[in-house]
């Protein structure tokens, strides 16, 4: 069988947050996809990016006082821990705003252009009289023209999937100012897809096999409801690209945010990382163009379903009608709930990713979960707490884990003895299990390798290899164990995908060559040596589950000082009397973090405040107000350490948001200046916690 060539995407993260769960749902399930491809020896290149372009990040940069570049480039720093930490594996990560995006985007549209695709028209567009600008789509809201469902955004409805423009919102106002916006005229740049070649292509290729059944049949409805051609641009002030020979105008978005699958690919190329690739099989001589133009390249997308008309309409023709290969598969899956409703911080309904990873719960019990509710289908997935315990510890530990830590202990030495696995039927196994992962139907996967377990269990049990030896019959005992172990490295082979950690160290117990489809189901054969077992996982403990869904810690309430006098004539310790008593559980609400101030500035027009710019290790810088211009200079602070309340309710002031607390020491009745801002010792680190 030829070697399959693979260009696989997640969707690209807009870059004004963190990861949530529903991105590392995707994530999970288009890693588990790719290590079964490479499983079977296909060249991957597997690439991500952070949707860096767009007003909201312009905006949002605005707010925090920094550059758009410096405001994605914070949030971008603190992709690594998610990514790592649940063992997803991307080839390159990389952003929409590079130099490739810009080449690729620019030279896309001209051949867009060239072909007579492109037009312009003055449109009347929605602007904010207050904020004094053109406003996105996404900054306006009104009541959806078609179902009327209320609070909805200008371009699609969440309730109903209606696809329109801003102006035919009903009762539309700003999010941003609240005020109602005015129509002005401006003129746009528009792909038009309404024209009949175009219209042609995108219903062919919709309906070929590319797609899930259910999401075929809903661009059939974007059809008979009619194609209408696509907005590509935005005015100045945005940040983005720019559009070729068209001053003050930037496209939209949605038009270089999918072209950032190629650049993340080209960026990989070029730095030569296809050449030298980790994985032997996914090495390629090849340059970027070639690879892409490739025929055998298969161009594979896995993104959630809030997305599907852009990557299926849009994203399809721009391809196609500037001549460059369109893809080949575009997988889509719902969104992720937690006991069958929307997830929620506020009632602790949310699963924070990191927060997980922080509470010492392994990754790997995630990755199970999720794949064990996944398939080829558009479907939700829901996070049951009680169930998530359950399903992982009878499965994982009960079942499969289980099945290693009991059989080797009848095994004189580790050393395996000849034994039948034909009866357990090992090939129908893993040929089964491989079709599934090729189909994303993980949960039905996984299904058949734990009743493949309940098999080899039944067979230890049945055997009772305690009372064979009791027996002297310690020789069939270690026939039916070695058989077992055999049949444990095939179960890992087919968990190894989904739980590559422990796949890797159930491996180095087995002590076999790693494990591939193509020797899945080969024994290790009468002789062979595992090595010695070392408990391979733990159980999930509902304390742990519980304490992921507390909801954040509320700040305690600023202690108020006792009535003076309370220590006889002496003076207080430090002009005040010690704060009313506290339990540990008190205390422990307070989150303190070491934070590094990286910059410190003075504040226009408040002589006591310094604004200072730290960082406690989340990947991003928080701005936190401080009281303290009249002992500090503003350069004495940059660089140095510092301890800071971290769980702080953010606080709007005059001349910003402070995100935090910054602790000093001053004594009560020093009305010089007398302030000591808070200095650790040299070794401690931003993020290490105070306790």
């Amino acid at each position: 069988m030829p070697q399959r060539k693979l260009f696989v995407t997640t969707a690209l993260p807009y870059a004004n947050g963190k990861f949530h769960i529903g991105h590392i749902m995707e994530y999970i399930q288009a890693d588990i996809w790719v290590r079964s491809q490479r499983m079977q020896g296909s060249m991957v290149q597997f690439v991500g990016a952070d949707d860096a372009h767009g007003a909201p990040i312009m905006i949002a940069a605005e707010k925090a006082g920094q550059t758009p570049q410096a405001f994605v480039a914070d949030i971008a720093a603190g992709r690594k821990q998610y990514l790592d930490g649940f063992h997803i594996r991307f080839d390159n990560w990389h952003s929409t705003d590079s130099p490739e995006n810009t080449e690729l985007a620019q030279g896309i549209y001209r051949r867009l252009q060239a072909n007579g695709l492109i037009t312009t028209r003055r449109i009347e567009q929605f602007y904010d009289p207050v904020k004094g600008m053109f406003l996105p789509d996404r900054y306006i809201k009104g009541e959806c023209p078609v179902c009327h469902a209320k609070d909805q955004y200008g371009d699609s409805c969440e309730v109903c999937s209606s696809v329109y423009t801003p102006t035919q919102l009903i009762e539309p106002y700003s999010t941003l100012t609240g005020a109602r916006p005015e129509l002005r005229s401006s003129d746009h740049y528009f792909f038009q897809l309404s024209k009949p070649e175009v219209v042609d292509f995108l219903k062919a290729w919709t309906q070929d096999g590319k797609l899930q059944p259910e999401v075929a049949k809903k661009a059939g409805e974007w059809f008979e409801a009619g194609m209408a051609d696509w907005d590509i641009s935005r005015d100045a002030p945005y940040f983005g690209i720019e559009i070729p020979d068209a001053p003050g105008k930037y496209f939209y978005v949605w038009l270089d945010a999918p072209i950032g699958y190629l650049a993340s690919l080209k960026n990989h190329f070029d730095k030569g990382q296809a050449k030298n690739h980790w994985h032997p099989a996914s090495r390629t001589d090849a340059s970027f163009e070639q690879y892409v133009s490739d025929p055998e390249v298969e161009q594979v997308h896995f993104i959630g379903k809030d997305i599907v008309y852009f990557h299926t309409l849009f994203w399809p023709a721009m391809l196609q009608f500037s001549q460059r290969k369109t893809p080949t598969q575009v997988n889509v899956h719902g969104f992720i709930t937690v006991s069958g409703e929307k997830m929620s911080k506020s009632r602790g309904t949310g699963i924070d990713p990191l927060k997980y990873l922080s509470l010492g719960m392994n990754p790997e019990w995630l990755r199970y979960y999720i794949a064990a509710k996944l398939n080829g289908r558009v479907e939700d997935v829901d996070f049951n707490p009680d169930d998530f315990v359950a399903r992982v510890n009878a499965d994982l530990i009960g079942k499969y884990v289980n099945i290693a830590s009991r059989a080797v202990k009848f095994v004189p030495g580790g050393k395996l003895v000849a034994g039948d696995l034909a009866a357990l039927g090992v090939d129908r196994l893993v040929d089964s299990v491989k079709s599934l992962y090729e189909s994303r139907d993980y949960g039905k996967a996984l299904r058949e390798v734990m009743a493949f377990a309940d098999q080899v269990n039944t067979r230890f049990d049945t055997a009772a290899p305690w009372k064979l030896l009791k027996e002297g019959k310690g020789e069939e005992a270690a026939r039916v164990c070695s058989e077992c172990l055999e049949a444990f490295k095939v179960m890992t082979a087919c968990l190894k995908p989904v739980l590559p950690e422990l796949a890797a160290q159930a491996e180095q117990f087995l002590n076999c060559a790693p494990l591939e489809w193509s020797n899945a189901g080969t024994p290790l054969g009468a002789g062979h040596q595992v090595g010695e077992y070392k408990h391979l996982m733990q159980r999930v403990e509902m304390k742990q589950v519980d304490a992921l869904f507390e909801p954040a810690a509320e700040t305690a309430p600023s202690p108020q000082p006792s009535p003076a006098g309370g220590r006889g004539s002496e003076e207080p310790p430090g002009g005040e009397e010690i704060a009313p008593e506290i339990t540990i559980d008190d205390f422990t609400k307070v989150d303190l973090r070491i934070a590094k101030i990286v910059n410190c500035e003075s504040v226009e027009g408040a002589k006591k405040l310094l604004r200072l710019t730290l960082d406690i290790g989340e990947g991003r810088t928080r701005n936190v107000f401080a009281g303290i211009a009249s002992a500090y200079q503003p350069g004495e602070l940059v660089g140095k350490l510092t301890v800071m309340v971290a769980n702080l309710a953010p606080r709007k002031m005059k001349f910003g948001v402070s995100e935090g607390m910054v602790l000093a020491a001053s004594h009560a009745e020093d009305k010089a200046g007398g302030i000591y801002v808070l200095n650790p010792w040299p070794g401690a680190q931003p993020g290490m916690r105070v306790r």
